[in-house]
């Protein structure tokens, strides 16, 4: 099991969700305050099993802006979980 942290742009943030929730994956939005990415940023919680994780990670990078030539749009993390339970 593995636990994505996505942090992306406000502005990105609606495509990249819908596409991961059309995509069957559970998504938890925080709204995240700061200058990680000198914009307002919100971060993703993603949790799914290691099988899943790089096609999650292509559905994010598609569905970010490439306004301006940016290369750097978002910034994703990948840890491993080692017990989830729902409560």
């Amino acid at each position: 099991m593995k636990l994505i942290i996505a942090i992306l742009r406000d502005s990105d943030t609606d495509d990249v969700t819908q596409a991961l929730t059309d995509g069957e994956y559970r998504v938890t939005r925080i709204a995240s305050t700061g200058g990680f990415l000198r914009r307002g940023v919100v971060t993703l919680l993603i949790g799914l099993e290691d099988s899943r994780v790089d096609d999650a990670i292509q559905v994010v990078r598609s569905n970010v802006s490439h306004d301006n030539g940016e290369e750097n749009r978002g910034t994703v993390f990948v840890l491993p979980v080692d017990n989830f339970t729902q409560v």
